[in-house]
């Protein structure tokens, strides 16, 4: 069936002047609330104020204005029941076909740092039900939730109005909508309540496939965050699954970092990890660690990557850069890859929550993040050896701050703020120390070392003494802490004990 009669109320105007002109020359009847009649009048239309169909004013500064049975059964009514409309004309009420509303920006507000009740004002209510009212009577109602949905109505204007599948489409976004709204709000709450915790995303779209080609796959973005699903792809293919996973792990180890550092990461593991002068010199030194690991890896940066930096990548097969920023220049040598997906993060922010989903739940943990006190040196305990020297001390703390982009067990070796073996993944910590000194080869010789959890034993610490390393940091806290530190003083190590772990399984 045409389009006759139209309720529209928005927080968001963009577009729907156009949308009201449109309606307008179609002849269609608008009833409007408070602002957006305004907006509406200034393009020319003749709106009709709410209270005018209600018979009574928004109130409560502007809390109550489509609450009342003249909107909602106008709404609610089944077009195809006589006895529906029966009743419509018993209390002189006219039905909508069309419903157009957008909610108050709830997420923003609250990323803004409101305060409590300025948050509490933007719960939409009305919004909410007008939406919710015709999503479930869609086979009467269209709704639209919103602006890119807003040439569609212009078109079903002017073709008879929308088809039955149409609005069922539109149903489902209504539905959608008000379920992250709802979220948003629950989450909010969940500060004070940590008994309940509701999770909605977006589907972005469809991935070509999981893990493997026989998953399914899709990626679903969380309205309001500034992260990897948010961010923009300047070329290449689209991102898998995998992509998506490697990129984040990337990310997350490049910015633990605030000098320039790049991080090259294959199946969430680093290959390597540097810091330089700038990008350049990172990603030479990040390279140098496991060149041929490199290869079809991921790669992401805290910088914007220049020309120069990207003349230096060019020539490395890579699946993925991901970066804040490229300059066009660099833009215009990297999209002569074809393949190679560029990845503008923007404003990247971690999460403040990590969710790992197990059979018949998930795990929710607070994201681990560097702590003030057993992550800085100067916290440190010396359990063994003589002082690190400055540079010597700050090779520490780059291998610590790196350990955490390991997979436990991890062992990290470092020299001069770059990785040269890493031992990832191991289901012992010897064994983790000998993968990283085995990679580093004669690059072990001098290094420093970082161990993410304590060596239960001393067998770790001593393969990384036989192979040259003058110097480790580790949490401590085993049992056998004396047998190590033993083992290190017997070697003329230099051993730190942080107090703080950092596994990642």
């Amino acid at each position: 069936h045409g389009i006759r009669r139209a309720l529209i109320s928005v927080y968001d105007k963009t577009g729907i002047d156009e949308v009201g002109k449109a309606l307008e020359r179609a002849g269609v009847e608008i009833v409007s609330t408070g602002s957006t009649a305004e907006v509406l009048r200034q393009a020319g239309c003749h709106p009709v104020d709410v209270e005018e169909v209600t018979d009574f004013p928004e109130c409560l500064d502007g809390r109550v204005k489509t609450l009342h049975p003249h909107i909602h059964a106008g709404i609610l009514a089944r077009q195809d029941s006589p006895e529906d409309f029966a009743q419509l004309e018993q209390h002189g009420i006219s039905p909508f076909d069309l419903v157009i509303v957008n909610l108050y920006p709830f997420r923003e507000t609250v990323a803004s740092g409101a305060s409590a009740d300025e948050c509490i004002e933007l719960i939409d209510i009305g919004g909410s039900a007008l939406l919710r009212a015709a999503a479930k009577n869609h086979a009467s109602v269209a709704v639209i939730t919103r602006s890119s949905d807003y040439s569609q109505v212009i078109h079903a204007v002017e073709s008879g109005g929308f088809s039955l599948d149409q609005r069922f489409q539109l149903a489902a976004r209504a539905f959608r909508a008000t379920a992250d709204y709802d979220t948003a709000v629950a989450e909010w709450f969940a500060q004070l309540d940590t008994d309940t915790l509701s999770l909605t995303g977006t589907r972005s779209h469809d991935l070509r496939y999981g893990e493997n080609p026989h998953q399914s796959a899709a990626i679903y973005h969380i309205q309001g965050a500034s992260g990897l699903a948010q961010a923009e792809l300047l070329g290449g293919k689209a991102m898998s699954y995998n992509n998506y996973q490697d990129t984040e792990a990337a990310i997350r180890a490049a910015h633990d970092f605030s000098d320039p550092c790049v991080a090259i990461v294959k199946h969430t593991n680093p290959c390597g990890i540097a810091l330089g002068t700038d990008l350049t010199h990172a990603y030479n030194k990040a390279l140098a660690c496991d060149p041929l690991s490199a290869f079809g890896a991921v790669i992401a940066t805290n910088r914007e990557v220049t020309q120069e930096c990207a003349e230096a990548m060019r020539s490395l097969f890579t699946e993925v850069i991901a970066a804040p920023d490229f300059t066009a220049e660099a833009v215009k040598i990297l999209e002569t890859k074809k393949n190679l997906r560029l990845v503008r993060l923007g404003n990247w922010q971690p999460s403040s929550q990590q969710i790992t989903p197990i059979s018949g739940g998930f795990l929710v943990q607070d994201t681990d993040v560097f702590q003030a006190s057993g992550d800085q040196p100067e916290n440190w305990e010396l359990v063994a050896g003589q002082a690190a020297a400055a540079d010597t001390l700050e090779d520490l703390l780059f291998a610590w701050r790196a350990s955490r982009a390991v997979k436990s067990n991890a062992i990290v070796l470092a020299a001069g703020r770059a990785t040269v073996g890493v031992g990832m993944g191991q289901v012992n910590r010897v064994d983790a120390a000998r993968l990283a000194v085995n990679r580093a080869g004669e690059r072990a010789v001098g290094a420093v070392a970082a161990s993410d959890a304590f060596f239960p034993f001393p067998d770790g610490l001593e393969v990384l003494a036989e192979a040259g390393v003058r110097a480790v940091v580790q949490p401590g806290g085993s049992r056998n802490d004396d047998e190590v530190i033993s083992a290190a003083a017997q070697a003329g190590i230099s051993l730190y004990m942080t107090g703080t772990r950092h596994f990642s399984h």
